[in-house]
């Protein structure tokens, strides 16, 4: 025997599948990380009372104004982020919602990731001095640099410690300063020869470069819309693609030359 049910009970009973499904969407980890500003340095001063950068064998000059590095903080692999972490994200400008594997791409345990990211500072770190000396048309001979920024990884503050090598050695070529007295600060990869490349992020560094005084961020170029997305007032950013692209616009502001701009 079959029995009519009238609309609004009928509705209800077909509502039930949608909302226990819904119901267990929020409460199921889902595959996110919740990241926000992290920490800057100054790759021209100290971090946690240490140089950042030691240059020995070679000749140095003092450096007014900052170069400062971005990073961001990130929910770990394993952290269970959920429906509701996602909406509050969504709706925030300090916090964003990224994909898990943009963050974390090669898996693994959480010790395991940091010595990834460590690895991959160290080699950054390396390929900065390349790119640097390259820019400079210098050789390495007897010099050596160190660099110095405790546990941060990964390998997007290689476009700013190669700039800050330069300013050591050469500064803007005419005497001066790359900063021009200023707190620049930005973020991207380099390769030996002078490629800048796009990292994670942008958005949430923007935000700790303007919380740590910066009036200047360089950025990849191919990440300029993200970084507009959420740019603080009165934080110029100014697109890069190459190392010696990123010199001319410094240059340029100090001089003032035309810098490019997002």
């Amino acid at each position: 025997m079959l029995t009519r049910l009238s609309r609004p009970r009928a509705l209800a009973l077909c509502a039930l599948p949608v909302l226990a499904l819904f119901g267990t969407a929020a409460l199921a980890p889902l595959p996110y990380t919740l990241a926000q500003p992290g920490v800057t340095a100054d790759v021209l001063g100290k971090d946690r009372g240490r140089p950042v950068l030691t240059i020995t064998g070679a000749d140095t000059r003092p450096t007014q104004g900052q170069l400062r590095m971005t990073t961001i903080v990130a929910t770990g692999p394993k952290a269970d982020v959920r429906v509701g972490d996602l909406l509050d994200g969504w709706f925030r400008t300090d916090r964003a919602v990224m994909p898990r594997d943009s963050v974390y791409p090669t898996g693994g345990s959480e010790k395991e990731i940091e010595q990834h990211h460590l690895n991959d500072m160290k080699d950054s770190q390396n390929v900065a001095v390349d790119a640097a000396l390259n820019h400079l048309d210098r050789k390495q001979g007897a010099m050596r640099v160190s660099v110095d920024l405790g546990d941060i990884g990964g390998p997007s503050a290689g476009l700013f410690l190669a700039l800050g090598i330069i300013d050591k050695l050469d500064g803007d070529g005419r005497g001066g300063d790359l900063t021009g007295g200023r707190t620049i600060a930005g973020t991207g990869t380099i390769t030996a020869d002078g490629k800048v490349g796009a990292v994670g992020g942008v958005a949430m560094k923007t935000q700790a470069a303007h919380r740590d005084g910066a009036t200047v961020f360089l950025v990849p170029k191919a990440e300029c819309p993200q970084a507009e997305a959420e740019r603080p007032d009165g934080l110029r950013l100014i697109p890069v693609t190459t190392l010696g692209g990123a010199v001319d616009a410094l240059t340029a502001l100090e001089h003032g030359g035309k810098a490019p701009s997002c």
